[in-house]
């Protein structure tokens, strides 16, 4: 129990550290981080579980006002403006990404946790983003979606990232890959 503590918090901080590579803020107000690369390690790393749990903490601290996000963003109404459908979409993204890692044991765990990091940090994420950009933007799905279309390459690369990153882990330290485990 103590050791998913220690775990839960120690993914809730690497999401905030991630914060801190500098952002790119596109023209309608959603910046680009480094931070659903974060979201997608919970779920590789730590599980379904663990993973929207350790998501559900940072967005906690967010909500409290902390600046955690890229940018120093923090306080309550970041949950009405154009990134509230990513950030809400955040702990989800972590779960499914966890629950695929933790149920698919037939494959390569980097192959395993690319995918499951782009359909979790991506599929998913991009479902509930761009919801939430049609609603606060007044835009329809079509052009919400085609507003996010400029993050995919970045996503798809953090995918493979935390693809590799999952793997070199449970290489170095297997227990430490509590989807695993």
């Amino acid at each position: 129990m103590e050791r998913n503590l220690v775990m839960i918090a120690l993914f809730a901080a690497l999401i905030a550290a991630l914060g801190l590579i500098p952002k790119i803020t596109l023209a309608f107000g959603v910046p680009i981080t480094a931070q659903s690369l974060g979201v997608m390690l919970c779920g590789t790393v730590l599980g379904s579980k663990r993973g929207a749990l350790a998501v559900l903490l940072f967005l906690l601290l967010v909500a409290l006002g902390l600046p955690l996000l890229a940018g120093g963003r923090g306080g309550l109404g970041l949950f009405v403006s154009p990134t509230a459908g990513f950030l809400i979409g955040f702990p989800i993204a972590a779960f499914v990404t966890g629950l695929i890692v933790e149920k698919w044991r037939s494959a390569p765990l980097t192959l395993v946790a690319g995918i499951a990091a782009a359909l979790g940090g991506i599929v998913v994420l991009y479902v509930f983003g761009v919801i939430g950009m049609s609603i606060t933007l007044d835009k329809s799905i079509n052009e919400a979606t085609v507003l996010v279309a400029a993050f995919i390459p970045g996503d798809v690369l953090k995918a493979a990232i935390a693809g590799m990153l999952t793997a070199a882990l449970a290489k170095a330290r297997p227990n430490s890959v509590l989807s695993r485990t």
